[in-house]
């Protein structure tokens, strides 16, 4: 073998051996406010020991926020969101447990009873993706809407 081929094969091996520790590609639930409000989040899914709920994420005025890291585990996620400043929520349907102050909440049955509150949250379905960002905006024709 000829020095530069054995140098090139050397290279070659050292540029796979370093692809090996490459950082892993980011997937996470990931939201964004394009609204010129101070936002408060809160997020609904289901995991592995069931439903849970979370809050608050403070976003401010056009920013984005990692809400959960990592892959996605589930396909639906649920958005209850409340503008600070203007007034007004993003809701939904799907009614789950919440609270004033930072919470995680295990179930979303019997709230009241619990000593929760309850409220409505949308649905958002990313479609079995590894991550996804999903975007609050003022009332226009895009969804999610504010009420």
């Amino acid at each position: 073998m000829t020095r530069n081929l054995a140098h090139l094969l050397r290279l070659s091996l050292l540029a796979v051996g370093l692809a090996g520790f490459a950082a892993p590609a980011q997937a996470d639930l990931r939201m964004c406010n394009t609204t010129g409000s101070r936002i408060g989040v809160s997020i609904g899914y289901r995991d592995a020991q069931g439903w849970v709920t979370e809050g608050w994420w403070n976003l401010a005025p056009r920013a984005c926020e990692t809400l959960l890291r990592g892959t996605l585990a589930a396909r639906f996620y649920y958005v209850h969101a409340v503008d600070y400043d203007k007034g007004g929520e993003w809701t939904g349907k799907s009614v789950m447990c919440t609270r004033n102050k930072e919470f995680t909440i295990r179930g979303i049955e019997d709230c009241l009873a619990r000593g929760y509150d309850r409220a409505g949250y949308f649905e958002v379905d990313t479609g079995e993706q590894k991550s996804w960002t999903i975007q609050l905006t003022d009332a226009t024709a895009s969804a999610p809407q504010r009420q």
